[in-house]
């Protein structure tokens, strides 16, 4: 499956080599850290067990924007409450979404520091955000049984998929990260140009209107119509 994992901040390396077991227990490769604090590291190696060619073709950068920008679906996963209501899936449903979103696009799960999880500014990088049901008096999953959760539910959904209906042929490729980036970077411009946006004082402005957008699920053509009506509201821009 060319599914993505994607760990940030991880703190401690043998849980990115559980991770990495957990992933080739059902037939995934794709891993991409965002500044681990230890790596390669031989706790990393122990608790791999047999999937050490999974750790060997383990990328690292150096921030999630890095480690996304060639993908054109994100699914975040969290357990904090957020102040923006973001589109949330729980595990089987967001299983579906992944692998129908893969049909000729990249696509990624993103998991976030052991103790902290993602940030706001990580789930801005995201399309839904990945919520897994626990018992609420101790709901902290630890990052590789949050991992091995997905990719089991991801593995059910890739053997059964030749039982449902093919998706239809968009009109046009889904934009991908680094498209959509520059997209909300084009955005925030204009609206900080035109008085609109206070950058002092940005509050939830910028968040809400990447919440609007990504619900969109913005193509490759729609992304260009969109920044052509930047420009031309730009001094200079198109008459």
């Amino acid at each position: 499956m060319a599914i993505r994992i994607v760990l940030v901040g991880t703190t401690h390396p043998g849980n990115i080599g559980a991770v990495a077991r957990a992933m080739k227990n059902m037939g995934l490769s794709d891993l991409v850290l965002v500044e681990p604090r230890s790596f390669p590291h031989e706790d990393a190696t122990a608790r791999a067990s047999g999937a050490e060619d999974i750790l060997l073709s383990t990328r690292v950068v150096d921030s999630l924007t890095d480690a996304l920008a060639d993908c054109s679906f994100v699914a975040g996963a969290s357990a904090r409450s957020r102040a923006i209501d973001w589109p949330s899936l729980q595990p089987r449903e967001c299983a579906q979404k992944l692998v129908q979103e893969s049909t000729g696009s990249n696509v990624a799960i993103v998991f976030g520091p052991e103790k902290s999880g993602l940030t706001n500014e990580h789930l801005d990088l995201c399309n839904v955000l990945l919520t897994i049901p626990c018992n609420p008096a101790f709901s902290s999953l630890n990052i590789a049984m949050a991992v091995q959760i997905m990719c089991y539910e991801l593995y059910l959904v890739n053997t059964t998929s030749d039982e449902r209906p093919a998706p239809a042929e968009p009109e046009a490729p889904a934009a991908t990260g680094e498209e959509i980036e520059h997209f909300f970077t084009h955005l925030e411009t204009v609206l900080t140009d035109s008085g609109f946006l206070n950058p002092d004082k940005p509050r939830l402005l910028m968040r809400r209107l990447r919440r609007l957008f990504i619900k969109a699920s913005l193509d490759k053509n729609e992304v260009g119509i969109l920044r052509g009506i930047l420009t031309a509201l730009q001094p200079g821009g198109r008459k």
